[in-house]
């Protein structure tokens, strides 16, 4: 879900508030990206769906606070967003769901097993999801892959796994 980031001319600055998107300047030099999911219909559908990178930051703390600084401005009539944050090499860093307000960290998985159990569970989601959609229950198969959205959240690089659960140690 989050395996791309394409540069779409925004920037983030280390500290502070995120700049809205549309910015002009996009530093590539700041190893961390906020992104979203895209969620552009035909490029979902056609499988060349990218991340939206959102802002750019030089630590992963600004990065979980430029996620929290979106989650503030999110209404609280708005949908559930799931917000990603990625390395300099495009590998997952740490997601959660943002709401209005505040930012749930999807805790990450500390190893192979675990991995491979999300990945089953996340699967069984979306098979599920499928199922609901035949049977014309458009709600129910978006909350179920909503869900599987979410424990695909957890797949974190393993590079990152330690390091990013170490991080919400320190946030809590």
């Amino acid at each position: 879900m989050f395996d791309h980031v394409a540069p779409n001319g925004v920037s983030g600055k280390p500290l502070g508030k995120p700049p809205c998107l549309g910015a002009p300047a996009f530093d590539p030099a700041l190893p961390f990206v906020l992104t979203r999911a895209n969620t552009n219909a035909p490029a979902v559908l056609s499988g060349e769906a990218r991340a939206v990178g959102l802002a750019r930051f030089a630590s992963l703390p600004d990065a979980m606070q430029g996620a929290i600084f979106m989650a503030e401005d999110l209404s609280d009539t708005a949908a559930p967003l799931i917000l990603a944050i990625l390395d300099s090499d495009e590998r997952l860093v740490l997601a959660g769901q943002a709401s209005a307000g505040a930012v749930a960290w999807c805790h990450p998985v500390m190893n192979g097993a675990e991995a491979r159990a999300v990945v089953n569970e996340a699967s069984q989601l979306r098979t599920q999801a499928g199922r609901a959609a035949d049977w014309s229950e458009p709600d129910l198969a978006q909350r179920l892959r909503h869900r599987a959205d979410l424990l695909d959240a957890r797949l974190v690089d393993p590079l990152w796994r330690a390091f990013a659960a170490r991080a919400l140690q320190i946030a809590a």
